[in-house]
């Protein structure tokens, strides 16, 4: 006779200790890279915190060949992602301090390396096929859902999933070779 604990799924435990061994050795660097890049230890502290959260969310590290690469990845995909929506809303000034309350702009050196940032992801995006950019735009700029994608562009789903997959790949090519 089995018990139920025999039937119960394997334990998480070797994930868990492999997320905790990946945040030990990365959290401190990607801490510091995030508030250089962004001004802001909040907003940095919850990058860090959003990175890690994605990680989390994998079925399993086991399929990750190298997880402090994949980690990098998230990171500065995430990055990106604020500083386009930054972008489209335009600069705007960061508190200081909460306490002060005295608003100051980015300082040079994180605008600077968001400027590069940002020039090293347009131009990876303008060496992209029409159709694959266009595609990736709909889903990253403007937010849209595979299925409104297809919606709009009449295209298949596979085809659609195809060029967001072509971009992506393409884009992290490009920040690999360049970045």
């Amino acid at each position: 006779m089995s018990s139920r604990r025999d039937n119960a799924p394997a334990p998480q435990r070797p994930v868990r200790s492999q997320l905790d061994a990946l945040f030990r050795e990365e959290a401190p660097r990607l801490l510091s890279f995030f508030r250089r890049t962004t001004g802001d230890a909040d907003a940095a502290s919850d990058l860090l915190q959003e990175s890690f959260a994605r990680i989390a969310r994998l079925p399993s590290l086991a399929q990750i060949r190298r997880p402090a690469a994949y980690l990098q990845r998230v990171a500065r995909n995430l990055l990106l992602d604020r500083h386009q929506e930054k972008a489209s809303r335009g600069w705007r000034l960061e508190p200081l301090h909460e306490d002060v309350g005295i608003a100051v702009a980015p300082s040079q050196e994180a605008e600077m390396e968001a400027r590069q940032l940002l020039e090293l992801y347009e131009a990876a995006l303008s060496s992209l096929s029409p159709r694959s950019r266009d595609i990736f735009l709909l889903s990253r700029r403007d937010g849209l859902t595979y299925k409104q994608i297809q919606a709009s562009t009449g295209l298949s789903m596979g085809t659609v999933e195809y060029h967001m997959m072509r971009a992506l790949a393409h884009i992290n090519r490009h920040f690999d070779a360049h970045g």
